[in-house]
């Protein structure tokens, strides 16, 4: 796709100047409306760190009784086992019911999580309503940036969706720094506020998703189109259905979803079924295993036990370690949202996996080091290297895993390819949660070699696999990974057409006709 000139952007083919969403009226009320729908990723940041945090509460130690191991074990993972179990039902709700229904639906079951988590009584009590929490968590999950990336303008499409899932640290930051604070009151309450406060992020989501339209997408795709139109043209053109950047979006849209119904339809099996869609389903894959499984598992959930191997055994240091390091995260992951157009998707993801890679390496030897000497100068060492470990998983992996998972896949197959993305990251974050502390307990820094052995292989995957998409419009990705059989409806349809019969010479040809505009007349 040939980038457009500085600006403007590109749209079936043409350029239009960019907009600054927040002088335009329509786009800044939609946008705004829509930051709260980021963040159901905030609620899973929130969750991680606030696992991290309990484990540094006295009281909350004493009242479970000190879990350990595989009970330990079981607490972080649980989460994951609810998400798990949803993820049957989660694209049928997003597909059946609607974007917007299905953050609805996820927040109601996590809030009643929440409340179980809060009131608990004994530790099964409190595992049980963290099922509940993975439970509702997976529905939104599947639902929320499908919606953000079917609404946002095609210009802040790349921006908008990767910022969705850096707002993980915003989650992680607030309870990294309630859980402190609440570490100095000596009783219950220490780990019961961060456990009611874990609310807030869905509370928010249920009152403005109201505000928010659905996506003109799903309603073109079940057969309302002038509902789509009026959608598409209050947020893209303040109510200009005539404006030609929206008449050229619903175009598109429409036409690619009619031929997407007629010619490969949405069934589980289109997921594998053409060589496009099966490169789709490796990116899909690795994605979600690579995000979880590149050793920054150790520190989201157990920071702990990885500072207890050093040394630093003071839960108010501990805390602080992981309240200043959540910061750092949420700044540079923020940060590279703004780059993601300008720099790219494959080099963002090839820096961060290399970067992460080496920082990993020398991780593993100072903490062997430490362990050997129990030098602190080592044990210093490796928080640094966790900072810098982190700094270059933030340059890709922490925003880019949906906003770059979503917009390869075609609306036919989307919220099934992102369940099979967000399954691979649960049945990651199910083994990093359940085996890190067992292993982390018996051979302590040894068990950082897998890792770097891992990244390596990560390392190969992106270089072979992760194609870059910049400067496309989201139903013009498809040509990066289907080629000429790309299913493209709209201007962008006829302008490969011309293209084709240009290339094989068939413009004064009588006797054959373009296969593009025949392709679109059936």
């Amino acid at each position: 796709m040939e980038a457009s000139t500085k600006g403007t952007f590109r749209l079936a083919g043409k350029e239009f100047p960019r907009v600054t969403w927040y002088k335009d009226p329509g786009l800044r009320r939609t946008y705004i409306c829509l930051m709260f729908v980021v963040l159901t990723s905030a609620t899973n940041g929130y969750d991680g760190s606030m696992v991290n945090g309990l484990q540094s509460l006295d009281p909350w130690q004493e009242y479970f009784n000190h879990p350990k191991g595989s009970l330990l074990g079981l607490f972080g993972c649980i989460m994951s086992v609810g998400s798990l179990a949803a993820i049957p039902i989660v694209p049928y709700i997003a597909d059946i019911l609607g974007r917007r229904m299905g953050v609805i639906i996820g927040c109601l079951i996590m809030i009643m999580g929440v409340v179980l988590q809060s009131i608990s009584t004994n530790f099964r009590m409190f595992i049980a309503a963290r099922f509940f929490l993975g439970f509702g968590v997976a529905i939104a999950h599947g639902a929320s940036p499908l919606l953000i990336t079917e609404l946002c303008h095609t210009q802040h499409r790349a921006i908008f969706t990767t910022i969705y899932n850096t707002t993980w640290y915003f989650g992680s930051i607030i309870a990294a720094w309630l859980t402190y604070g609440t570490n100095k009151i000596p009783n219950d309450w220490s780990w019961r506020v961060p456990s009611m406060v874990q609310a807030l992020p869905s509370l928010l989501q249920i009152v403005f998703i109201w505000f928010v339209p659905e996506s003109p997408r799903w309603y073109i795709n079940k057969g309302k189109p002038e509902r789509a139109l009026q959608i598409l043209a209050k947020v893209h053109a303040n109510g200009n259905e005539q404006d030609e950047v929206v008449q050229l979006e619903f175009q598109e849209i429409k036409e690619t979803i009619k031929m997407e119904k007629e010619f490969e339809g949405n069934s589980w099996a289109e997921l594998w079924r053409t060589k496009g869609n099966r490169h789709r389903l490796i990116i899909l894959i690795s994605a979600g295993i690579f995000s979880q499984w590149s050793g920054n598992g150790l520190v989201s959930y157990y920071i702990n036990k990885v500072l207890d191997d050093i040394g630093v055994t003071d839960s108010d240091t501990q805390l602080i370690i992981n309240g200043v390091l959540q910061i750092i995260n949420f700044i540079t992951a923020v940060t590279m949202c703004f780059f993601v157009d300008k720099i790219g998707r494959r080099k963002l993801f090839l820096t961060s996996t290399a970067g992460m890679l080496v920082a990993f390496i020398v991780w593993t030897i100072c903490s062997a080091r430490q362990a050997e000497t129990k030098s602190k100068a080592a044990g210093n060492a490796v928080i640094v290297m966790i900072y810098i470990y982190y700094l270059f998983y933030n340059l890709a992996w922490s925003g880019l895993l949906v906003g770059y998972t979503v917009e390869i896949l075609p609306y036919n197959i989307r919220a099934k390819g992102m369940t099979v993305m967000f399954l691979m990251v649960d049945i990651a974050l199910f083994f990093n949660q359940y085996v890190n502390p067992i292993a982390l307990d018996h051979i302590h820094w040894k068990y950082y070699i897998v890792y770097c052995v891992w990244l390596g292989v990560e390392l190969f995957v992106v270089w072979k696999y992760y194609i870059e998409t910049r400067n496309t419009p989201l139903e013009e990705i498809a040509k990066h990974f289907d080629g000429d059989a790309a299913v493209v409806g709209g201007a962008a349809a006829s302008e490969k057409g011309r293209h084709l019969a240009n290339e094989l010479d068939l413009t004064d040809s009588t006797d054959r006709k373009d296969p593009v505009i025949e392709h679109r007349e059936v």
